[in-house]
């Protein structure tokens, strides 16, 4: 089956060159420009057989302060082996994937690199099965995922941000859907809990673990004060806005989301948070379609299937100028590499003042009466 390749792609074909630039104006804004990036990782990619993309978001020159640039990864990618392959099997797979497109990450000067959601495994919560898929749970902090990533992080002086499914042996060995923060030293930094769990369509999420206990915490990095919220809470104005009042930088949106659900909110909701909260945003999506052995529905009247859906990659930064990169392809594993100049955040913020003119002790009150029980919303009758 051919999958539509990309917007961009697209754009590009059937686009006169003369309109090309106005048009990519308009829908991505004034703020990008194509990043060069080495032969050798070029090479590197073309013969491991994944796109590799390079932007770069300025700033304005300022007097007292340096231009604070950094680069950062953005990974998406396929299941290497079938969901039905010994489990062991699949991660130490996915584990030799990443760890070739890390390689390449650092030979373009990646400091901070992002996997895509629960990176590690299938996304088989659609299944709402517990066995196999709950074996892939694995320690925040001592597991086999996160060793991997310590060595990554301490070979190419990277941060690494790993989501995977976390076994809390701690409280009960609760399941958790968790991002993993490794400094560039080695050091796991700590963790942050997915907030918002989906109960949409086959996102029955759920089934398998609840919203997260770490709120919005803030990891501060030696290239940028960090965030991560993780999929669905994407679509919840209000988790962007306490990781910014948090003071992140950066908020990687690490995701799992396919094309009959999502995709025309897909390149709206990262962009728009970035404007909001003057501070860029990372949105990753995995790619593919998944199979599994045993059918499924999806509560919709619809017969049983052993998929749900496609994954449509689609992986792109926005800065809070309201520009943003093209995207990574819908069909193919891919590493975007995103120089930023955090600067970029207070001088937008100085220019437009939404944090200055945001009314938080305002909403702050009206929220604390509307969750009230005994609240009355404020309708003004005849």
């Amino acid at each position: 089956m051919n999958l539509f390749e990309s917007l961009e792609e697209t754009l590009e074909k059937y686009i006169p060159l003369d309109e090309l630039k106005e048009v990519r104006r308009i829908l991505f804004g004034e703020g990008t420009k194509m990043l060069e990036l080495p032969q050798c990782a070029q090479e590197a990619a073309r013969q491991r057989d994944f796109q590799l993309l390079g932007c770069q978001f300025g700033a304005a020159r300022e007097q007292l302060r340096p231009p604070h640039t950094i680069r950062v990864g953005l990974v998406q990618n396929a299941v290497v082996l079938p969901t039905s392959a010994p489990i062991m099997d699949q991660i130490d797979a996915l584990h030799r994937r990443i760890g070739d497109i890390v390689e390449v990450a650092a030979m373009c000067g990646v400091n901070i690199v992002c996997f895509q959601e629960a990176w590690t495994m299938p996304f088989a919560f659609c299944t709402r099965e517990k066995v196999p898929w709950t074996e892939f749970a694995e320690s925040a902090e001592e597991g086999h995922t996160t060793r991997f990533c310590q060595k990554l992080a301490e070979k190419y002086n990277m941060v690494v941000v790993s989501p995977i499914l976390e076994r809390d042996e701690s409280h009960g060995a609760t399941l958790w859907n968790t991002a993993v923060v490794v400094s560039n030293s080695g050091r796991v930094l700590g963790k942050s809990r997915k907030n918002h769990i989906p109960r949409v369509g086959d996102f029955n999420e759920s089934t398998y673990y609840m919203e997260g206990d770490t709120g919005h915490r803030v990891f501060q990095t030696q290239f940028g004060r960090i965030a991560v919220n993780i999929c669905y809470g994407r679509h919840h104005p209000l988790n962007w806005l306490m990781y910014s009042v948090n003071s992140a930088e950066i908020i990687f949106n690490p995701s799992a989301t396919i094309g009959g659900l999502s995709e025309p909110m897909w390149p709206i909701e990262a962009r728009n948070a970035a404007i909001a909260n003057h501070c860029f945003t990372c949105a990753i999506n995995r790619i593919g379609t998944e199979h599994f052995e045993s059918e499924f529905t999806s509560g919709d009247g619809k017969k049983a299937h052993h998929d749900f859906g496609h994954f449509y990659g689609s992986s792109y930064v926005a800065a809070p100028d309201g520009s943003r990169s093209p995207g990574l392809s819908r069909t193919r594993d891919g590493l975007l590499v995103a120089e930023l100049d955090l600067n970029l955040n207070r001088q937008i913020s100085d220019k437009w003042g939404f944090k200055m003119t945001g009314r938080y002790d305002m909403y702050a009150k009206e929220l604390a009466e509307a969750v009230n029980e005994n609240f009355t919303p404020n309708i003004v009758k005849e």
